[in-house]
């Protein structure tokens, strides 16, 4: 699978993401996949232990637009997969294949409404696990204990960025064989608590305004993308300078 870097991180390129996932969960490959966007590649250059965590994943998909965009400008065909479709559609699989899921993550009763609701809308699937993401460390243990005695072939873990990828990181080895993917807030999606943007704004790259219109709040992590925007074109024309002073010398 094609992979380019963006800001010196992986993102790897593919036409099917969720045929991808698919062969690795019937050959058993274990995966932590990480779906990144701006906000995730800005906190990376600063923290490089999240850095070092997205360049060893096995999957990096291209959830947000300004990573997309960024790829297009460099002539790289790619289209944006957001994470939570990609969850879902994956949890949906997964309901034909009697692979098992495990939810962890949002607030107390959020993921068991998730779990409830797609136990009706998908007929067969098995959720081996439901548990919140306000775990304390005894719980902590609990849980992983949980997991290794269960062994489900996909885990969905929405603690949020980086805590969710450093949880993934420091519990893979007790499902060696799952599919861990870092999900955030979709939790709150799936459960009805939260909605996404109207499909024409995110087909027009423009969720990060309906985000910012719901949560104002949020108004200073939104900096993340005109931050991530000077940051790449900054990376181009440092390169672009750099190529032009190696002609000049010869």
């Amino acid at each position: 699978m094609p992979e380019y870097l963006v800001l010196g991180l992986p993102v790897h390129i593919s036409d099917d993401y969720l045929g991808c996932v698919k062969e690795k969960l019937s050959n058993g490959k274990g995966t932590h996949i990480v779906t990144i966007n701006s906000e995730m590649a800005m906190q990376a250059q600063k923290n490089l232990e999240l850095a070092s965590v997205i360049c060893k994943a096995e999957l990096v998909i291209p959830d947000g637009s300004g990573v997309v965009l960024f790829l297009r400008s460099q002539g790289i065909k790619v289209n944006r997969c957001p994470g939570i479709e990609l969850a879902e559609s994956v949890v949906k699989l997964a309901s034909t294949q009697d692979w098992q899921v495990f939810l962890i993550g949002g607030a107390p009763g959020v993921a068991k409404t998730v779990s409830a609701k797609w136990e009706q809308l998908f007929s067969g699937l098995a959720i081996a696990g439901v548990w919140d993401g306000y775990f304390n460390d005894e719980q902590d243990q609990l849980l992983c204990q949980e997991l290794q005695e269960k062994q489900p072939q996909i885990i969905l873990v929405g603690l949020g960025v980086p805590r969710q990828e450093f949880w993934i990181r420091d519990r893979r080895y007790l499902c060696p064989n799952t599919v861990w993917i870092g999900v955030g807030g979709s939790f709150d999606i799936w459960s009805g608590q939260k909605t996404r943007a109207p499909r024409w704004l995110r087909d027009h790259h423009l969720e990060w305004v309906y985000r910012l219109y719901k949560e104002p709040w949020r108004a200073k992590r939104m900096l993340a993308l005109p931050h991530f925007v000077f940051a790449v074109v900054w990376q181009v024309v440092s390169k672009l300078v750099g190529r032009e002073n190696v002609k000049d010398s010869v």
